[in-house]
């Protein structure tokens, strides 16, 4: 169910960035990928993960573009929540490129 609705919730965020920035899609879809988040790690992972003291800055950019956004403010939201993304997943994005970089060591995708 949780990858479902973060699945639907991207879904809808990339459909409302498509439409000129509908602000009900793009809050329809914040809300379907934060509810699909909380069931996959589950409330209380979700809520710690939120709400650590160094993640506080991203979390507060995130919300409050999450905010601005059903106040039908999408750019300005979006804008607010990217940067709060980026501070939020900091610590992640060198985990994924190193991913990333091991692709080219599987068989098969190393020779496309």
């Amino acid at each position: 169910i949780g990858v479902g609705l973060v699945g639907f919730g991207l879904f809808f965020l990339l459909f409302g960035i498509l439409l000129y920035f509908d602000s009900v899609l793009m809050a329809f879809g914040n809300l379907l990928f934060l509810s699909g988040l909380v069931f996959i790690i589950g409330f209380r992972r979700t809520f710690t993960f939120f709400f650590q003291r160094q993640k506080l800055k991203g979390t507060s950019f995130f919300f409050g573009g999450l905010v601005v956004v059903l106040m039908r403010w999408p750019i300005l939201g979006m804008l607010l929540e990217a940067y709060g993304f980026i501070a939020l997943f900091r610590s992640f994005f060198p985990v994924a490129f190193g991913f990333l970089g091991s692709l080219a060591n599987i068989p098969l995708l190393s020779q496309v």
